[in-house]
């Protein structure tokens, strides 16, 4: 029998930032949807967009390339916003766009090289390979920071 019951799969949404690619568990993904202007909001950190209306629920937006300390676009229709759940609050992660979802084994996820000089900015918590091209898995715990954390 090819497949075997005791591995254990994942489901990845990939998607790009600036030129790059990355993906996300599926399962902590809520949604997909087109870029909505956010509204600014003071004192926020640099990378936070701001916020926008979810269906009458406030989602505040926060600018993934500014957060992986990439460089970052003016946001256009062709943007995407990932709504993302994490210990039962809802984030936005504005993406340049989304590219699929992949299923593999986890057995398929390699660690990471120890390149961070902060550890705390060790967003990547996992590498794969998928048609010859590096896709970065990211820890969603430590690209969102604590609610308490960012407080004002």
């Amino acid at each position: 029998m090819a497949d075997h019951p005791q591995e254990k799969k994942l489901e990845l949404l990939t998607f790009r930032v600036a030129e790059q690619e990355y993906s996300l568990d599926i399962m902590s993904v809520r949604e997909i949807r087109g870029w909505t202007r956010a509204t600014p909001m003071p004192h926020a950190p640099s990378y936070m967009r701001g916020v926008i209306n979810l269906r009458g629920t406030v989602l505040p937006v926060m600018d993934l390339a500014l957060r992986l300390n990439l460089p970052s676009q003016e946001a256009n229709a062709r943007n995407v916003i990932i709504v993302v759940t994490l210990n039962g609050s809802l984030t936005g992660l504005l993406v340049d766009a989304v590219s699929d979802i992949v299923a593999m084994a986890v057995d398929d996820l390699h660690a990471p090289p120890d390149m961070a000089t902060d550890p705390h900015m060790a967003v990547v918590r996992a590498l794969t390979v998928i048609n010859d091209r590096m896709i970065r898995v990211l820890d969603l715990a430590a690209v969102i920071p604590n609610r308490s954390d960012v407080a004002a």
